[in-house]
């Protein structure tokens, strides 16, 4: 089954489908179509482990049993039950229905269509296997359905726990950005391992680790497990293999990223996450308000992701933070810098309209990733890149200090 064609699909964030479907690409496979959320993708049986190791802003990976349009719980039995669920749940496998979504619907119970789902399962199962009960003992199979204007996409979960979930940060400020958006804001903002790269509200230190693991070229789920692991069809070599490949991939340029924060309670948080993600060697984190950032150094490259004014009270110190980051910003001479906030009116107050405004979704809450694109630096050759790579840290806090 292994070089069998399967079509996958890789769920997202709104905002940053085309990001991940990006990244598919960079894995070789073929992209079919980008919907809200979601991207439909075909691979091969090795794209399981190979996808939900390096997809570094998908939210899952699912497999794709079946579409199909259903207008009546008759509808939606009859439709499941004709679906080849043996070819990857075993006859002891667990195939909850865990999760359901249905928008614009006549099947708009939920709990019902969870239950019509299973039952139809079961009854496609016990017929294929001969039996009348499933212990569900031996590994997890979770059933995804998603129920759009009467349209209904069944899937299966490869992935268990979400993918934002790289097994590093044990730890987290008030207001943790999640792993997979940190990993979209780096990759939009263009930056690359020669140039300096700041993130001044680092908190627990989220984007500046996310930005080590690209530059590393780490795949984000290397220190994690996934509940496809388990599966037979899938097969314990297969996820051998990926992670042999993915650990020979790791390269060892040297660079050094910033983050720099007041809270000395986050910055230790920080510290501990980079040592746990592995990244502690080509990151740096330090106590120093916004105010003071400076530097002589060009090109920079700044990413963040300020307090939003969320908690009542907060809004004046909101603004005011904005209007003296508008300020420290402004005096960096040729550098880019992204900032993603839920605060609607952050441009009247930084002082400056952005490039591109970006609308993203972390979690529940409406972010916009505000763009202010510099000019790129010029090429040089590879012998400088590493070298400038080490004066990062010290120029950063040289300038900081005069």
């Amino acid at each position: 089954m292994t070089e069998k064609k399967i079509h996958l699909i890789a769920t997202a964030a709104f905002g940053i489908e085309s990001v991940v479907k990006d990244e598919i690409k960079r894995l070789g496979y073929t992209v079919e179509k980008v919907e809200n959320g979601r991207v439909y993708f075909e691979g091969d049986l090795a794209a399981i482990p190979r996808a939900n190791l390096w997809l570094r802003c998908a939210d899952r990976v699912l497999i794709k049993m079946g579409e199909f349009h259903a207008e009546t719980f008759d509808e939606l039995f009859e439709r499941t039950k004709a679906l080849p669920w043996e070819d990857w749940i075993p006859v002891k496998g667990c195939f909850p229905a865990a999760k359901i979504t249905s928008v614009k619907s006549k099947l708009f119970s939920k709990s019902d269509g969870q239950r019509i789902v299973k039952k139809a399962v079961v009854e496609r199962l016990k017929k294929v296997y001969g039996v009348d009960w499933f212990e569900e003992s031996e590994g997890k199979y979770p059933i995804y359905i998603q129920i759009l204007k009467d349209e209904v996409v069944l899937s299966i979960d490869t992935s268990g726990s979400g993918l934002h979930k790289r097994g590093y940060r044990q730890y987290g400020n008030d207001a943790p950005l999640k792993e997979t958006i940190a990993a979209a804001l780096v990759y939009l903002s263009r930056w690359r391992p020669d140039r300096v790269f700041l993130d001044p509200l680092c908190g627990s230190g989220t984007i500046v680790i996310e930005a080590a693991l690209m530059g590393k070229n780490m795949a984000p789920g290397l220190k994690r497990s996934f509940v496809s692991e388990d599966w037979p069809v899938v097969g314990k070599a297969l996820w051998q293999q990926a992670r042999q490949e993915a650990e020979a991939a790791i390269n060892d340029r040297e660079f050094r990223l910033l983050g720099s924060d007041v809270d000395p309670k986050a910055l230790k948080q920080a510290r501990i996450n980079a040592e746990l993600a592995g990244v502690t060697k080509v990151v740096a984190f330090q106590k120093l308000p916004v105010q003071s950032v400076a530097s002589k150094r060009r090109y920079g490259v700044i990413i963040t992701n300020p307090p939003y004014g969320e908690r009542l009270g907060e809004v004046g110190e909101v603004q005011r933070l904005y209007r003296d980051m508008g300020k420290v910003f402004e005096k960096l001479e040729d550098w880019s810098y992204f900032i993603i906030t839920g605060y609607p009116d952050f441009e009247r107050y930084f002082g400056k309209k952005a490039t591109k405004n970006r609308k993203l979704y972390n979690s529940t809450i409406k972010t916009y990733f505000y763009q202010y694109f510099g000019p790129l630096p010029p090429r040089k050759p590879r012998a400088h890149l590493e070298e400038g790579g080490q004066r990062q840290e010290d120029a950063l806090r040289e300038d900081s200090e005069h």
